[in-house]
């Protein structure tokens, strides 16, 4: 096949490769496309961003106000969760995650035939006292980086509450719970914003 007949070959080629571009280049000046504005599914655990002007979520309250009115049969049951890798029987053995009987108030990292993270390894002399496992059970990731525990966490404070409180009843020796602490008093500046009755009163109807 002389040198010809090869152009005529490559030719064909770039004909055909220019065409192709151009048809594809008409197609997007003609077809504009739109993002819809809400998408047609939602990623599971995907949150919405709170609209302009909405109020922001409450702050989480301190341990102590969950654990005054926890739910010991929630516990239990919110506990299933973990049951995979744990158990708090008395005399229970270690699974993938240590025995819990008796957790709470107990010493961290001290479950005997246990292997720890460096982790949780190095908090050895640390007690599991209600505000350390409330962060641990809030996220033991954030709580304790580099341990093993590939439990996310428990979101709800009052599903939190209420596993600590079922754990402590797993004991030979159960704590009693904390008392709710008393509410803060308002600041000088959030007494002087909020209305009294006589401004109120004087307020104009809307």
């Amino acid at each position: 096949m002389d040198s010809f007949e090869w152009n005529k070959i490559f030719g064909g080629v770039l004909a055909g490769l220019v065409a192709v571009l151009g048809v594809s280049i008409i197609s997007d000046m003609t077809y504009t496309r739109h993002v819809p504005e809400k998408p047609g599914y939602e990623v599971a655990g995907a949150e919405e961003a709170p609209a302009e002007g909405a109020p922001a979520a409450e702050a989480e309250k301190p341990a102590a106000f969950y654990l005054a009115s926890a739910d010991v049969a929630k516990g239990e049951a919110v506990f299933k969760k973990c049951a995979a890798c744990h158990n708090a029987l008395p005399g229970g053995t270690n699974g993938t995650g240590p025995n819990l009987h008796g957790v709470v108030g107990g010493p961290m990292a001290a479950k005997a035939g246990f292997s720890y993270s460096e982790a949780l390894g190095g908090m050895k002399g640390k007690n599991w006292d209600w505000d350390n496992l409330w962060g641990w059970l809030k996220s033991p990731k954030a709580f304790a980086a580099g341990n093993k525990m590939s439990f996310a966490g428990i979101n709800k404070p009052e599903d939190r509450a209420a596993v600590i409180a079922w754990l402590n009843s797993q004991s030979a020796s159960p704590l009693p719970l904390p008392a709710a602490p008393a509410e803060e008093a308002p600041t000088v500046a959030e007494a002087e914003a909020a209305p009294t009755a006589e401004t109120a009163d004087a307020a104009p109807a809307k």
